[in-house]
């Protein structure tokens, strides 16, 4: 069962950080890189409606924005959140086929690029101020980690997660022709059981690769 009661002290401090980290930074740049990297390819569907942007109200989901906040505030065990998909028309882009595989990639991209930048921080941190406060290590660990979920998460080959563009590029264009509509039909159901059956070696892999970023 759940635990449905509110943290306290510490315990929300580093609630409070995590969530920051989703709606704040990872989620929008996330966002923005799909939008921008369709943008470098021919698409202004992004900027026609306004998301070619950092600012985190405009890539908020409300519903998908509540769910993370609630998973994180009621230590569900697990955190479940999204950010407003950016709008991509592929029929737009120059190589569509191509195109819409580095579309897809960008955004998980991204949080590795960061993920990388925040492992550099906090090598840097431990040679130069080993004795920072706790919660400096908090949110620069917290931050290489759930970009690292971002981008292991997001790379799953099942609509609606960019690593679907991948799997479709590689199959032969008419075997992608007939999986995509089952894959869109089912991606939901099908990235639940994926989590459910394959959770814990998803959760390794990302804690493996925190954990050599970081050198810990």
């Amino acid at each position: 069962m759940f635990d449905l009661s509110l943290p306290t002290g510490q315990e929300l401090v580093q609630d409070l950080i995590l969530i920051v980290i989703f709606l704040g930074i990872a989620f929008p740049i996330h966002e923005f890189f799909h939008g921008w990297t369709a943008y470098q390819l021919g698409d202004g569907t992004a900027k026609m409606y306004g998301r070619l942007t950092l600012n985190p109200v405009v890539h908020f989901d409300p519903f998908g924005g509540l769910m993370l906040i609630a998973s994180t505030l009621l230590g569900a065990g697990f955190i479940i959140g999204w950010a407003k998909p950016t709008p991509v028309g592929p029929w737009n882009l120059r190589d569509r086929r191509n195109g819409e595989v580095l579309v897809a990639v960008a955004g998980p991209a991204s949080n590795l690029v960061m993920a990388v930048l925040g492992a550099i921080v906090f090598r840097v941190l431990a040679v130069v101020a080993p004795d920072a406060p706790q919660i400096v290590w908090q949110i620069v660990g917290s931050f290489v980690l759930f970009n690292i979920s971002l981008a292991i998460f997001n790379m799953i080959p099942v609509p609606p997660l960019d690593g679907s563009a991948v799997l479709l590029r590689l199959l032969p264009p008419q075997t992608a022709r007939e999986v995509a509509p089952m894959l869109a039909q089912y991606g939901l159901m099908i990235v639940i059981v994926v989590v459910l059956v394959f959770g814990r070696y998803i959760g390794g892999a990302i804690g493996g690769v925190t954990d050599l970023l970081l050198g810990i």
